[in-house]
């Protein structure tokens, strides 16, 4: 099994391939459609700005792509703002369209009144909501890593996992074969590890948590 790691110029690849590496996953940094459609599942990064980000993967025609193999059945995994991508829309500086595979938009996170910073930078817990095969051996309230000022606003039943940062905050969503963290796995830890251990025992079994 070999696992595409989406290159289009916004994504923190070094610690997302060393992390699959050292679970011992085979992957391939790319932006190449055909090397795409031979891999087993599609793993999506991103730092930086939601539109930003959207326009380079348009400017690559990734994002034909990457609709084209969701809705043909193969993984496909986001990280951080790799997972607000999934959603309709955004509202980071504006509105901008997303992939559209989870139903839903990205919004500021709202700590009005609270005395927390944004960006949600650090540790939280994670408060597991619909039953996920990422989460397979997870335990309720274990600590993965955010970096985020953005999160998104969906229906429950998309929500594999929530955090507290002054309200609930969406850490992880899912539709069928289109999944996303919040958080950074490959930054969490042994928790991280095997969350993406799960992706891919999801990916060799073809076993989606359907919703």
């Amino acid at each position: 099994m070999k696992l595409a790691i989406i290159d289009y110029g916004a994504g923190n690849l070094r610690s997302v391939v060393k992390a699959f590496n050292f679970i011992g996953e085979e992957c391939v940094v790319t932006s190449d459609e055909e090397t795409i459609r031979s891999c087993s599942g599609i793993v999506l990064p991103g730092v930086g700005a939601f539109r930003e980000a959207i326009n380079k993967l348009e400017a690559k025609g990734l994002c034909d792509i990457l609709k084209k193999e969701a809705e043909n059945g193969k993984a496909l995994f986001g990280i951080c703002l790799g997972m607000q991508m999934l959603f309709e829309k955004s509202y980071e500086f504006g509105e901008t369209e997303g992939l559209g595979f989870i139903k839903g938009s990205v919004e500021k996170i709202d700590t009005a009144g609270q005395n927390l910073k944004i960006p949600h930078i650090g540790w939280n817990t994670l408060e597991l909501n619909e039953r996920s095969n990422l989460f397979n051996s997870i335990e309720n309230g274990s600590y993965v890593y955010f970096v985020h000022s953005f999160a998104a606003k969906t229906d429950g039943k998309n929500v594999s996992a929530y955090t507290d940062y002054g309200s609930k905050v969406v850490a992880a969503a899912e539709n069928k074969n289109v999944m996303g963290t919040q958080f950074h796995p490959e930054k969490s830890g042994e928790v991280g590890l095997k969350i993406l251990k799960n992706f891919c025992n999801t990916v060799r079994h073809d076993n989606f948590t359907c919703n």
